[in-house]
């Protein structure tokens, strides 16, 4: 007795073309395709029953469907009229029969009908038949299937040619601490991520590219669903053939091997440890600023090493003074950082001074004089601050242990860096004690760099600003305006210096020089070259002569290589007189707005020797406006310097208002955020002596 099942009644509205589902399984498996009318006449013959039923479609079309089934027994219905009938009454029938092929064979034979066309009283029934023993083995590969991946215990998965999940098992799922629908559509990189610079990506690929199957490779990695996790997998990979032309993938059998290999765990580990140095080492300190250097350290620490770092400047109020144990400790909070949800990121950035009291962890790590670790709990919490508040944002906070760090230089403390885990990662191992102690030691001399070459800058400024002059003399004839502005603090202060100086009959000679170098002998040079142009122009010797004393001071100071422009004026003749040792040209507006060069040659800088220098002449119209300056307000990097020029002649041409606001819109007009060099401008409006 044949069996039938009825199937969905709803599928009988289904319209479109028929299609057997694709696949390396069900391709394999002929449908055969045949259309019935309302009497169990043929009416339609696909290729595949032909190839089914072994009939030529000229044979069987507007014949009886009963042609295709074996005589019934006596008094039952046809097969073909029980096909026809179901259909029509439960829309959608499956069921197993006999089937009679054009030789005279019976077969087993598996069918699916339901209605697509004509009317309720005469519908055109559509049939779709394969073989029993084939659907049979069809089945039983795909129960196979479904049952290893839901019970095997081994990590199974398929990969498609872009090396991303199609299918994964439930064992593989764990093993990542993901779902499996996570994992679906996103790339193998995005879930094992391993420290082999690629290396397991380039297997997979060679899998997938060029067929070429793996047999038990160990991999160390890690997955997002367990960041704290090293793990040890021993992976085989074989190619998949897919159907009909769509590009092979990859399939793999993977294995948990964490406890065996414990030693190459320990080995990624390890590397891990080696490759968080390097990055320290190449991005820690690529500035001399404090502040700089300790977000750098933050952001080299935070994720790879832990969920949340700061790190803290020591206020001492000796720097030589004895660490005492019984005393608070005042730090000055500079950077911090951390992947934690609230209310971990106010914990870390929620105050800039913080003061420890005596017996806190950072007085024991001070007192031990390495890095300690700590449990965060409540006798931490309330020895770590004198704030309750402070205590149980610290309890709440998610951190489970921190690892305090001296950061120690050249026999000095600095401050102190600590390093916090959640419970979802593992404790610091003595290893890790160890690298945060390394990250620390690495930070603390670039902070102590930082501090010491801060420190150089402030005195060869404040050097600098002494030496330059504080009030220029008054002149009635000339009115001035000037400003230095020193580089920025990524840039050593130079030797830019400027003077105004009263000379007999009027006269007032104006002075802009600049001494090649940075820091304090810069500062220092400058200052003697200002001195000692201050004291030769009182004695009235010719400008050329006035700069040839400077040159000889100069070699006889041992200054290499030094700028300066000279100008005397004398408001009852309107005319002036010009020196120039390698300097930036004088401009002067003229009062119709023209701007002209002033001086003829450069001539040679100081220093040099054996160059006479010259004098030349001009005549300085009333109201006419001077311009002195140096190189730093019309040099830029990549920039030539006539375009510096160009745009300083441009703003001078505007210059109509007050000295004051003009002197400001000129440099806010020509020098950058951020300037690489320090800038003397210095404007003069002429007025002639009545």
């Amino acid at each position: 007795m044949p069996s039938e099942q009825a199937g969905d009644a709803g599928a009988a509205g289904a319209a479109g073309p028929i299609r057997s589902e694709p696949g390396s399984l069900l391709e394999h498996v002929p449908v055969a395709v045949f259309g019935m009318d309302g009497d169990g006449r043929i009416r339609f013959w696909g290729p595949g029953a032909q190839g089914l039923f072994g009939h030529e479609a000229a044979d069987v079309l507007s014949r009886p469907a009963a042609a295709l089934f074996p005589e019934p027994p006596a008094g039952t219905p046809g097969s073909a009229a029980r096909l026809t009938e179901r259909a029509r009454t439960l829309g959608y029938w499956r069921v197993r029969l006999p089937a009679l092929h054009r030789d005279g064979s019976v077969f087993d034979c598996g069918f699916r009908v339901f209605p697509v066309a004509g009317s309720a009283d005469d519908p055109v029934i559509m049939g779709l038949a394969s073989r029993g023993d084939e659907l049979d083995r069809v089945k039983t590969n795909l129960a196979f299937l479904d049952a290893l991946f839901e019970t095997c215990p081994i990590g199974l998965v398929m990969l498609d040619q872009d090396l991303r999940y199609v299918h994964l098992n439930q064992a593989l799922a764990d093993m990542d601490g993901l779902p499996v629908t996570a994992h679906l559509g996103r790339a193998t990189d995005e879930i094992m991520l391993t420290s082999d610079d690629g290396e397991f990506q380039r297997m997979l690929r060679a899998v997938a590219d060029e067929g070429r199957s793996l047999v038990g490779v160990l991999v160390g990695m890690r997955t997002p669903g367990r960041p704290d996790r090293d793990q040890v997998r021993s992976v085989s990979l074989f190619p998949l053939s897919r159907a009909g032309e769509t590009r092979p993938g990859v399939g793999g059998l993977l294995v948990d091997v964490t406890d065996r290999e414990r030693a190459l765990l320990e080995a990624t580990a390890a590397r891990r440890r080696l490759a968080l140095l390097d990055r320290a080492a190449a991005r820690v300190g690529t500035s001399l600023d404090v502040d700089t250097t300790a977000r750098e350290l933050v952001e080299v620490a935070v994720p790879d090493f832990c969920d949340g770092c700061v790190v803290e400047l020591v206020e001492w109020m000796n720097p030589a003074e004895a660490f005492d144990p019984r005393l608070p400790l005042f730090t000055r909070r500079i950077a911090s950082g951390t992947v934690l949800p609230p209310p971990a990121p106010e914990l870390v950035a929620g105050l800039e001074r913080v003061a420890y009291p005596a017996g806190s962890g950072i007085h024991r790590m001070f007192a031990a004089g390495r890095p300690l670790c700590v449990r965060v709990d409540e006798e931490f919490a309330a020895g770590a601050t004198d704030r309750p508040g402070r205590a149980r944002l610290l309890l709440e906070s998610g951190l489970d242990r921190i690892v305090i760090a001296p950061l120690i230089a050249r026999g000095t403390v600095q401050g102190i860096a600590m390093f916090g885990r959640s419970s979802a990662r593992p404790d610091f191992t003595e290893q890790d004690l160890s690298l945060a102690g390394e990250l620390a030691s690495r930070a603390a001399l670039c902070l102590d760099n930082a501090r010491l070459y801060s420190r150089v800058q402030d005195i060869a400024l404040t050097l600098q600003r002494a030496l330059l002059p504080s009030a220029l003399a008054p002149s009635e004839h000339v009115a001035i305006a000037h400003r230095y502005l020193p580089g920025s603090r990524a840039t050593e202060v130079g030797g830019d210096w400027y003077d105004v100086i009263d000379l007999p009959g009027d006269r007032v000679a104006l002075v802009v020089g600049d001494v090649m170098g940075h820091g304090v002998p810069a500062a220092a040079s400058m200052g003697r070259l200002r001195i000692t142009a201050k004291a030769l122009a009182r004695h009235g010797p010719e400008p050329e002569r006035l700069l040839g004393e400077l040159d000889a001071c100069a070699r006889e100071s041992g200054i290499e290589l030094a700028t300066c422009v000279y100008v005397e004026y004398d408001p009852h003749t309107g005319r002036a007189r010009i020196a120039n040792a390698g300097h930036p040209p004088p401009l002067l507006r003229r009062p119709d707005g023209t701007v002209e060069t002033l001086g003829g040659g450069l001539g040679v800088p100081l220093g040099v020797g054996g160059v006479p220098f010259r004098t030349a002449g001009a005549h300085l119209p009333d109201g006419a406006v001077l311009a002195l300056y140096t190189d730093g307000l019309v040099e830029a990097r990549g920039q030539d310097i006539e375009a510096g020029l160009d745009a300083l002649r441009e703003r001078l041409a505007a210059v109509e208002g007050p000295l004051e606001e003009e002197v400001d819109r000129v440099l806010s007009a020509l020098l950058p955020d951020a300037a690489t060099d320090d800038t003397v401008l210095l404007l003069a409006r002429i007025r002639h002596a009545v």
